[in-house]
């Protein structure tokens, strides 16, 4: 009876420790707690518009593109303005025309189309740009003089589908 006693009240001690322990005692911790001011976090922006843009000939006389009819040796210009805006710190972005390819009705091998140079208050400036700004981007359109017989002969070249894209690259600093 004593080992069954002894047993039991061995039992009973080591439950109360375990209650005491496992969260039905009070045993004493202390906490605190700071509130801190990180602030907010605001987005920048990337915006590109664009006005109405304008042909010309090789030799810089206006071009109504509607009605013009390029030759073999002809080379049209076209020339936008963009208001590009670029917000943000480490904000960059490259501005390239996109749907301006050879094989855009006429065949790849008689025509040339640049990408589009870049000026601002007409000093060249490069890809990519870190700062709104006014931009100049010009894109040339030439039918090459070394196209032979009735090559491309009445086809067209639809700039219908170009346009001038702005798309945000990684500066040095991002991951």
């Amino acid at each position: 009876m004593k080992n069954s006693a002894l047993i039991k009240g061995t039992a009973a001690i080591a439950v109360g420790a375990a209650l005491l322990l496992g969260g039905g005692g009070t045993l004493a911790s202390w906490n605190a707690e700071a509130t801190g001011t990180p602030g907010t976090v605001i987005a920048g922006d990337l915006n590109v518009t664009a006005a109405t843009g304008t042909w010309t000939d090789r030799n810089g006389a206006a071009v109504n593109i509607s009605t013009y009819r390029v030759v073999p040796g002809d080379k049209l210009t076209y020339t936008q303005v963009l208001d590009v805006i670029l917000t943000g710190d480490k904000m960059a972005a490259n501005i390239t025309a996109t749907g301006a390819t050879p094989a855009n009705g006429f065949d790849p091998a008689n025509v040339v189309v640049t990408a589009p140079a870049l000026t601002v208050g007409g000093v060249a400036v490069s890809n990519p740009l870190k700062t709104s700004k006014t931009v100049t981007a010009t894109i040339t359109f030439e039918f090459l003089s070394t196209t032979t017989g009735r090559s491309d002969v009445t086809k067209s070249y639809n700039f219908g589908n170009v346009a001038f894209a702005l798309n945000q690259v990684t500066q040095t600093g991002l991951s």
